[in-house]
């Protein structure tokens, strides 16, 4: 009987929880909002590429207020919000702008479970917009600036014995107005810009760990050898502490290894090893375990790919890239990443993961992922679907105007000091989140000429970091003799007005091909694209003429292309798909048949 009224008690608390939240706003939507529960939001595990058993999700309603910026913590909030969904969206049930002035502050109660007694407990944020304070029961327990890596903090000594815990977080996120990285967003919308995000817009989560742990893996692989290193960040570390990696293929081991003394671990593969490719994305399954005196302390499922992302010559002459040793024309859509309903937060895992389905779909093998970086599950559905993946750094301090962009002219932003360095510590941040995503192959530090500074020093830095990518120093920028290829922009037909003899010469954005689709647009009386058709078969048609000039330059040169893009985002309407992601705007067929066509040119 009093199992049955808790039941209740619990059924009747959430349903409460669901009619007090709903989106805010009477913008389009997905499909995918409609399925929000705010009890169980987003509850995947958010780290999938070092996972444990235990973790408790903070994701759901929180209070929230809107206060000047320095001011106290407010006594009463204005509402609740739905985390992890910006305030500005619609799913946050919001949906407010917030400037320089004011400071978004947040607070929930939370409870650790029993058993988790005698751990250390982890908090972890996937991605706050941009400088965030956080406090459990009034202790200071960090803070954190940068709007796209994850970060955590150890709040162990600050939880109460028995009972709830507070947790305060206080955002402050000035858009525009400083020289922070944030992509698109801006404070006044239009053209290619977009609305603000600001604040928690990823997963919260708690874990719990000993006090000798993994804190974090380095995994990269070595196909020309044919190992796999595993480098492993051990907390409280000592030179006996023993970390031991196991290589599966499905549930049977085909490789193992051990090391002491803090050194990685170099897994001998099979010598039949599988690699991974667009056409046989496989994944080996890891377990990591770390003992100490005989004694396991950790233990992390991850996994890993054997590939190999590369240059070279080819007969002709023409330097290619790539992929385990064999030339691969890189192939696929510009995309951004916005969501009408959660602008830079998917609905849901299974929204997240149909974007890079459906580039799958129209027959692409890459997605230049633009100013902007994705949760951790994002580049797994790359990983699992076979999607490689050019990872852009987000821009940020002041962009020049446009026609200092369009063309070459060697002019380069002069930073602060104080500028140059987030950039830098960003930067580092982003690169050591992706590091072990096998699906990362080109490092894009600039985009075009916005807030480009030190490019041959900056592209230097990256490839020296990670010598395992392929590094394009600036995408349709300020050209220079540096990083691993030669990245043009040319709307909206294709052109190969520059070539690099030294270098691969890629086709970073073309297309912008514009249809607008009633019933699904931003904003019914305003939209843009760089040229504009009345009927799908018409867009279509220029699509497919477009492709075939690029194929024909491939010959010429090029070895590899962006087309823009996805998805339709906000006013623009050039994309492959509806910002609302329910009507696919082009021929599937025609497209998927021309793209393989590329895809395929240089095999």
């Amino acid at each position: 009987m009093k199992t049955t009224f808790i039941s209740v008690l619990c059924l009747l608390i959430s349903l409460g929880a669901s009619a007090q939240w709903k989106p805010a706003g009477d913008k389009i939507k997905t499909q995918w909002a409609e399925q929000i529960d705010p009890n169980n939001v987003l509850p995947e595990y958010p780290r999938p590429i070092m996972e444990r058993g235990e973790w408790k999700n903070l994701n759901g309603l929180w209070q929230y207020a809107i206060v000047d910026k320095g001011a106290r913590t407010p006594q009463t909030f204005d509402g609740e919000i739905l985390v992890p969904f910006a305030v500005e969206s619609s799913l946050s049930g919001v949906q407010k702008r917030i400037d320089d002035t004011k400071e978004l502050v947040y607070q929930r109660s939370f409870d650790v479970p029993s058993a988790w007694r005698g751990k250390q407990i982890l908090l972890h944020f996937g991605a706050v917009d941009w400088k965030a304070d956080v406090w459990v029961n009034d202790v200071k327990v960090g803070s954190h600036t940068g709007g796209y890596a994850p970060f955590s903090f150890d709040i162990t000594p600050a939880l109460v014995a028995k009972g709830a815990n507070k947790l305060v977080v206080r955002v402050w996120d000035p858009t525009d107005k400083s020289y922070q990285p944030r992509g698109k967003q801006v404070s006044n919308p239009s053209g290619i810009w977009y609305t603000p995000v600001s604040g928690i817009w990823q997963t919260v989560w708690l874990e719990p760990v000993g006090e000798k742990h993994i804190a974090n893996l380095r995994i990269l692989p070595d196909v020309d050898r044919n190992i796999l290193k595993v480098d492993a960040c051990v907390t409280d570390h000592d030179a006996t502490d023993m970390l031991e990696v196991n290589v599966y293929d499905g549930n049977q081991l085909v490789a193992s290894g051990k090391s002491i003394n803090g050194e990685p671990v170099d897994v001998a593969m099979p010598e039949d090893v599988k690699l991974w490719s667009p056409d046989s994305p496989f994944l080996y399954t890891l377990k990591v375990a770390l003992t100490s005196k005989g004694k396991v302390m950790d233990k992390v499922d991850s996994y890993a790919a054997m590939r190999k992302f590369s240059t070279r010559r080819d007969a002709e002459g023409i330097v290619r890239l790539e992929l385990n040793n064999k030339p691969l024309f890189q192939f696929g859509p510009l995309d951004q990443g916005w969501w009408p309903d959660g602008l830079y937060t998917a609905p849901t895992d299974e929204a997240l993961r149909y974007d890079v389905q459906k580039t799958k779909d129209f027959g692409f093998n890459m997605i230049r992922k633009h100013i902007k970086v994705e949760p951790a599950r994002w580049y797994m559905h790359c990983d699992q679907l076979g999607i490689i993946v050019w990872q852009d750094m987000p821009s940020g301090d002041k962009n020049p105007e446009w026609q200092m962009y369009q063309y070459f002219n060697g002019r380069e932003r002069v930073r602060s000091a104080e500028s140059e360095a987030n950039y830098r510590k960003e930067w580092k941040e982003i690169m050591d989140y992706l590091y072990s995503y096998p699906c990362i192959g080109t490092w894009v530090p600039f985009n075009e000429a916005w807030g480009q500074f030190k490019t041959q020093e900056i592209a230097e830095w990256t490839k020296q970091y990670d010598p395992s990518r392929l590094v394009n120093p600036a995408s349709g920028g300020n050209h220079y003799q540096c990083g691993d290829m030669l990245d043009l922009h040319k709307y909206p037909a294709p052109e190969m007005y520059l070539y690099d003899a030294q270098r691969p010469t890629v086709l970073g954005e073309y297309g912008g091909i514009g249809l607008v689709m009633k019933d699904h647009l931003w904003e019914p009386n305003r939209n843009w694209g760089y040229v504009q058709f009345n009927s799908s078969k018409e867009a279509t048609d220029e699509y497919v003429k477009y492709a075939e000039m690029l194929y024909n330059f491939i010959k010429k040169g090029f070895s590899g292309a962006v087309y823009t893009q996805t998805t339709d985002v906000e006013i623009e309407v050039n994309g492959l798909m509806t910002y609302d992601r329910k009507v696919i705007k082009l021929d599937e067929a025609r497209v998927r048949e021309i793209n393989q066509r590329i895809c395929n040119s240089l095999k």
